[in-house]
């Protein structure tokens, strides 16, 4: 078993320029202390430099850090593409052996939504619409996970409050030394 009963497990799936980092930062800055942002591009792109297929160091590497953040007293969200093949079993192995409250969200938008998000993002210059489109997956779900899935109505707010309240929790104050 891994965490604490107070601990927060909290994983973000979803296609390239949905959201999940922008989410995942937000979710720290309403709570300010505590919280480590496990990111899938930064530990298999920037880390490792590995490409994702099952069996890659990225599926491991991510696995370790998330029991070492929540077995130090932390809570954790996970956040990335995630592909089900590739991540599905050892994030459904997280959230079985964590002891405090997990929840699980994925975005599911049109690939047309994804793109027009794909363009506000930095990473545009880097990387291509083709790209992006041929990662696409129009939804990939983790059966043994029970995901809250996001669609292109679901404003960064509402996600926001969505997993604030999913894992009671209520906002940091503004005024908060960060």
């Amino acid at each position: 078993m891994i965490g604490t009963t107070a601990s927060r497990l909290i994983i973000i799936r979803g296609n390239s320029g949905s959201g999940k980092t922008q989410l995942a930062h937000e979710i720290r800055h309403a709570r300010p202390r505590g919280v480590a942002i496990i990111s899938h591009d930064i530990l298999r792109r920037e880390i490792l430099r590995v490409r994702d297929h099952p069996g890659a160091l990225s599926v491991e590497y991510i696995d370790l850090s998330a029991r070492f953040a929540l077995n130090h007293g932390l809570h954790v969200v996970v956040e990335g593409i995630l592909h089900s093949e590739i991540y599905g079993d050892m994030l459904a192995r997280l959230v079985n052996d964590h002891r405090g409250v997990s929840r699980c969200y994925r975005y599911d938008l049109a690939l047309a939504e994804t793109l027009r998000r794909h363009r506000t993002k930095p990473l545009a210059a880097e990387v291509s619409e083709e790209q992006v489109s041929s990662w696409y997956r129009p939804t990939d779900p983790v059966e043994a996970l029970p995901e809250l899935v996001f669609d292109a109505t679901v404003s960064a707010e509402t996600a926001l409050d969505a997993v604030l309240s999913g894992v009671g929790w209520e906002r940091a104050d503004e005024h908060l030394d960060r």
